[in-house]
């Protein structure tokens, strides 16, 4: 299954028709994902920080926690499974066993990116990037690491906050020349560096839109124009989970009951059933 999802996500980023890429911070978040009929899921490093460990997205997540998550995606859903790696967990050597242990878990498409260690989110302040070169390398051990060529690497460069627009489409540009199938460049700051990432690199682009961040929302069909292949919305399903477990909460803790707010609770019977839990009784039934 892996080898042909790799060739049909390939197929979708050459398309270049900005498809949507929701994140998921967990199991549960795929399968709603998968449900909705979307056609990727991101495994988002921060939503996984966020949830898993309660701590903001500054590089504390381990390559073994990581692949645990991934892991259990690929069982929850069929869907091809693009992974935030982040810096790839150190040098080119771990960078490539990486690439070796989240292939093996089910990744479709991998996402490393240049910032130094420890790194940090992509729309925060105080981020620093290691040498172009470095990176390179590190590419390269990727691209020699996967097992099948069609295993995606996307390679993400934060420079655009500390060197400028112009060192960030070099390094794409490099990173490239250097394997990457994609490339992403974080955070840009105007609808005029927006427009003109795809222009100037020929690989498929994708770029990130975060709600309070420092990217401009700008629309799919505008963002198909300019020519990117997918449309990241890593943690707006996370953000709405945060908004209505507080509003539920809020509700229960000042009136002791759900009464009032439950239109805003996914019913028993959905949850059973995006769990999958008919299917579960039918293997009940088969193994008894």
């Amino acid at each position: 299954m892996s080898g042909s999802e790799n060739r049909h996500l390939r197929e979708i980023l050459n398309k270049r028709e900005a498809v949507l890429l929701p994140g998921a911070a967990n199991a549960l978040a795929a399968r709603i994902i998968e449900d909705l009929g979307f056609k990727v899921v991101y495994v988002t490093g921060a939503g996984i920080t966020n949830t898993f460990l309660g701590s903001p997205d500054i590089g504390l997540i381990s390559m073994t926690e990581l692949v645990k998550h991934v892991s259990a995606m690929r069982d929850a859903v069929a869907l091809p499974l693009i992974v935030d790696a982040d810096t790839g967990f150190g040098n080119a050597f771990n960078v490539a066993r990486t690439i070796k242990v989240l292939e093996r878990s089910g990744a479709n498409a991998i996402q490393l990116e240049d910032q130094e260690f420890p790194k940090r989110c992509g729309h925060f302040s105080g981020k620093s990037v290691i040498d172009r070169a470095e990176m390179v390398q590190k590419l390269h051990a990727a691209v020699d690491a996967r097992d099948d060529a069609d295993l995606i690497i996307i390679a993400r460069t934060d420079a655009l906050a500390s060197h400028g627009f112009e060192d960030a489409i070099e390094r794409a540009a490099a990173y490239i020349e250097a394997g990457a199938d994609m490339t992403f460049i974080e955070a840009p700051k105007t609808k005029e560096e927006i427009a003109e990432i795809p222009r100037r690199l020929r690989a498929p682009q994708l770029i990130n839109i975060v709600s309070g961040g420092l990217t401009p929302t700008i629309g799919l069909r505008e963002l198909e124009t300019f020519g990117f292949s997918m449309i990241l919305y890593a943690n707006a399903a996370l953000q709405a989970s945060i908004a209505g477990m507080q509003n539920v909460l809020k509700h229960l803790k000042a009136h002791g009951t759900l009464e009032g707010v439950s239109a805003q609770l996914a019913s028993f019977d959905e949850r059973q059933r995006l769990v999958r839990k008919p299917r579960f009784d039918e293997l009940e039934q088969k193994y008894s």
